[in-house]
């Protein structure tokens, strides 16, 4: 269409000026080709704002590298630094202005969390390295990043290990290492092991880790004993070495139900600085009998063993796993059914349908489609079970039927995804949805539904992948183990022998994370309900009380007592119900236990680890100006230049209308000159 606007305005400004040719040579005007040119261009050059061209202008920018520092802020910076904390910030303050000079210096401080521009506070009371650099990654990593400078003692205590990121960071990573790789002298319980719940008369075992350092030939002992009551033991300890560990294992014998509370501790050590890591209190729940636990699949499969080791920890859980064709005759004697798998093509078990207990439906490969949508009411499914795709899961925020993992959102973030039968599955209202597929709230996976009978479904299998990359990114088995063992408690609530009672994710708590309770009341049909309201009483310390009125939670109840000073809290919840009083009491501790503080000293083989990695430097705290220097000297290092091409409409060139105005005037002064003669 430009085209044809371009011809005509050509036409059009030849014929105009031909017509002018015409009337002046008729006039007898000289040279009349000149004034005919004249008034065509004038012509042309106005009809081409019509059609409003763009001229294109390039201009090019030179970008200077960015180079992000990383202060870690956490409290144990202080320590680490000593006296030097003053000194440090001086030559760091003066090592940045210098490089202000050459590139552009962008500053950030961590911990568990990023302070843009706010560095040397040392407040932050945890570190997690990995979301720090990931962050960095994420900002600037498109950007012309020219190097990051990671300024840490390395110990971290959230996030992933740094290590084993696979980050797309194309920039140099430098290590400013803080503090010393000299271990201070400490003894402290590294770890504490012990099943949340045990059965009356039985003995069951408590283990502790024992870890020191630069306390060669130390003598001490480890003591248990439990609140209110006697010591139980105390074993020598004797270390040898630098660096020394050793596991201490305690047998005690399970006597009266209800909550038992133990304290292990060591006695400080000469010279010992920090006391907060010699004390670890566990909490060890005793009941009168052990819920049976069936776990049935169409074939071997490691998502069995993840599942077992999941319910191991718990002691009141005797877990039975059977294949499909070794069923036992009866299923009577189990409190809780998990279904593997099935029922599948070669198996109804319809045996299993009319014993009406809970059961928890786990779709696989192979699982038979129809036969999942008779057994349960969760959810529709039209998959197919023998098509597998990989989908990441990711928690649903509304999701109520139980407390969660407060860092269930980082690590499910992080987590492989589960290998999923192809199809659409549509959630029924009453169902809570624990997770779905991320991105696809309309893909419910893991749902749970109390109904008369409680239930749960997963689709989905892998979750024994889940343990794996969770132990060997965070140590441990903690989100993956809750969500199992949540499940399973969610489906055997009605089945407990007490109406009322309350829960607690743990009965150790930090004074830097809130307190959360969860409490149940059960019909006479076993059915939970919560139209009574339930009070609860809680005596701190300090012997002062506090009266709450717990939340309707779902069919449930819940309440969130916030942070806490440390100290021993003993609760007492009650409610009336149809005219019958219920009561449930027990205690809880929250410790004065800075993450900051339970290990010290620079962890120099991290740092140089990561600098390695990612081809940088690690140079001590000292020596912090140094880096300058192989900035400058990194050849990865250096300026872009960024070309922008804009293009301006025609009508915003003014000096095109001085050349318009310039054509008419020439024109008019040509003719006022010759008609003068």
């Amino acid at each position: 269409m430009q085209l044809l606007f371009w011809i005509l305005a050509i036409l059009f400004s030849a014929g105009i000026g031909y017509w002018v040719y015409l009337a002046d040579k008729k006039r007898q005007v000289p040279y009349p080709w000149l004034t005919a040119l004249l008034r065509a261009m004038v012509v042309f050059v106005t009809a081409v704002l019509l059609i409003a061209p763009s001229i294109s202008k390039e201009e090019n920018e030179t970008r200077k590298p960015v180079i992000l520092f990383l202060q870690d802020n956490s409290s144990s910076i202080p320590f680490a630094l000593g006296t030097d904390t003053a000194k440090y910030r001086r030559e760091a303050d003066a090592f940045l202005a210098k490089l202000a000079g050459v590139y552009q210096v962008v500053r950030w401080g961590f911990g568990n969390r990023i302070q843009k521009d706010t560095l040397f506070s040392y407040s932050q009371q945890a570190t997690d390295i990995s979301s720090a650099i990931a962050q960095a990654s994420d900002f600037y990593g498109q950007q012309n990043l020219g190097a990051v400078i990671l300024a840490s003692d390395g110990r971290f205590n959230q996030g992933i290990n740094p290590q084993f990121q696979d980050l797309a960071l194309n920039a140099p990573v430098y290590t400013v290492a803080m503090g010393d790789s000299l271990r201070r002298k400490d003894i402290r319980i590294s770890n504490v092991y012990a099943n949340r719940t045990v059965t009356m008369n039985s003995q069951f075992e408590i283990r502790a880790d024992i870890l020191a350092q630069s306390l060669d030939g130390h003598r001490s002992q480890v003591e248990i004993r439990e609140v209110g009551g006697q010591l139980i033991g105390a074993p020598s300890l004797v270390v040898a070495g630098n660096r020394f560990d050793k596991s201490y294992s305690f047998t005690l014998q399970a006597g009266k139900p209800g909550l038992h509370h133990y304290i292990i501790s060591t006695p400080a050590a000469p010279g010992e600085l920090n006391l907060s890591n010699n004390r670890k209190d566990v909490f060890v729940e005793v009941v009168s009998e052990k819920k049976k636990i069936l776990i049935a699949a169409a074939a071997p499969h490691p998502d069995i063993n993840a599942i077992r080791e999941a319910l191991a920890g718990v002691e009141s859980y005797q877990v039975d796993v059977r294949t499909a064709d070794k069923l036992p005759a009866s299923f009577s004697e189990y409190h809780v059914i998990i279904l593997h798998s099935l029922p599948s093509m070669s198996a109804s078990l319809q045996q299993i349908a009319r014993a009406g207990k809970p059961v928890w439906l786990i779709m696989g490969g192979g699982s038979n489609n129809q036969a999942f949508n008779q057994w349960q009411n969760l959810a529709r499914l039209n998959v197919n079970g023998s098509n597998l795709q990989p989908l990441s899961l990711s928690p649903d925020p509304s999701f109520n039927a139980f407390n969660l993992p407060v860092n269930l959102n980082a690590v499910m973030d992080k987590m492989p995804p589960l290998s999923v039968p192809a199809g659409t599955i549509q959630a029924n209202p009453n169902a809570q949805v624990l997770f779905f597929s991320r991105g696809n709230q309309k893909m419910p996976l893991w749902l749970l539904d109390q109904g008369t009978t409680p239930a749960a479904l997963l689709v989905g299998e892998g979750i024994w992948r889940w343990r794996l990359f969770e132990y060997r990114h965070f140590s441990t088995h903690h989100v993956v183990d809750e969500a199992i063992r949540q499940t399973v408690s969610f489906l055997t609530v009605n089945v407990n022998d007490r109406p009322f009672r309350v829960e607690m994710a743990r009965h150790v708590w930090t004074d830097q994370e809130p307190v959360t309770m969860t409490a149940y009341l059960l019909n006479s049909n076993s059915e939970q309900v919560n139209e009574p309201d339930v009070r609860l009483e809680v005596t701190g310390p300090d012997a002062k009380k506090q009266v709450y009125s717990l939340e309707r939670f779902g069919n449930a109840y819940r309440l969130n007592l916030g942070l806490r000073a440390a100290g021993t809290y003993a609760y007492t919840a009650s409610t009336v119900y149809k005219g019958t009083r219920h009561v449930a009491s027990g205690s809880f501790v929250v410790q004065s236990m800075p993450l900051e503080m339970l290990e010290t000293g620079a962890d120099y083989p991290l740092l140089y680890s990561l600098a390695k990695k990612y081809q940088g430097a690690l140079v001590p705290h000292t020596q912090i100006a140094s880096l300058y220097d192989s900035i400058k000297a990194n050849p990865v290092i250096k300026p872009v230049i960024e070309s922008r091409e804009d293009r301006i409409p025609l009508i915003e060139w003014r000096w095109y209308f001085g050349l318009i105005l310039l054509l008419a005037v020439s024109e008019w002064l040509l003719r006022k000159y010759w008609m003068a003669q």
